[in-house]
């Protein structure tokens, strides 16, 4: 699967691969995650400009869609019950989608965003069981709870920057 950055042409495919992952995730127990049509167009339109969004490419076809950010996150200032492994430097990944149509879009995304040489974190909604098991059996390790900037608690996770992602 080929990854490469985001550009304002993609824009109609990463809509339908988060409408997609919307639908997916409302039918697999997770209603309350991706609500209102988040995450519209004018974050991603955003985050495009910001050269911090990607899409996953398989024979041609966008497949899914995620964002690496290097840097420090702000939500990640404050974590409840446990803690971060460490302080060294991170890339967050955010906005995880997959149109699912084929296998393999995380692995992809955790394998080549390891390959940056940052250690990563992530977070998920408490109902996302199904992004839970992805980060879990692909070298992540679950450290606590983050809340949003609307106070929403999410599952915080890290991956050592050494630890290459085992489903890649």
């Amino acid at each position: 699967m080929e990854i490469r950055k985001a550009t304002p042409a993609d824009m109609p495919e990463i809509l339908e691969i988060f409408g997609r992952a919307r639908a997916f995730m409302a039918a697999s127990g997770n209603p309350n995650q991706w609500v209102g049509g988040y995450p519209q167009q004018a974050l991603m339109a955003a985050e495009i400009a910001r050269g911090v969004c990607y899409l996953c490419v398989a024979a041609g076809r966008a497949e899914g869609t995620f964002c690496y950010i290097p840097g420090v996150e702000p939500t990640y200032a404050t974590i409840e019950a446990g803690a971060w492994p460490d302080d060294a430097p991170y890339a967050t990944i955010h906005r995880l989608a997959s149109a699912g149509r084929v296998k393999g879009v995380a692995a992809a995304c955790f394998g080549w965003a390891a390959a940056g040489g940052l250690a990563l974190r992530a977070d998920t909604h408490h109902d996302n069981t199904v992004m839970q098991h992805l980060l879990e059996t692909n070298g992540f390790a679950r450290c606590g709870q983050i809340r949003l900037a609307n106070g929403s608690p999410r599952i915080a996770y890290w991956c050592r920057a050494e630890t290459p992602p085992q489903n890649a």
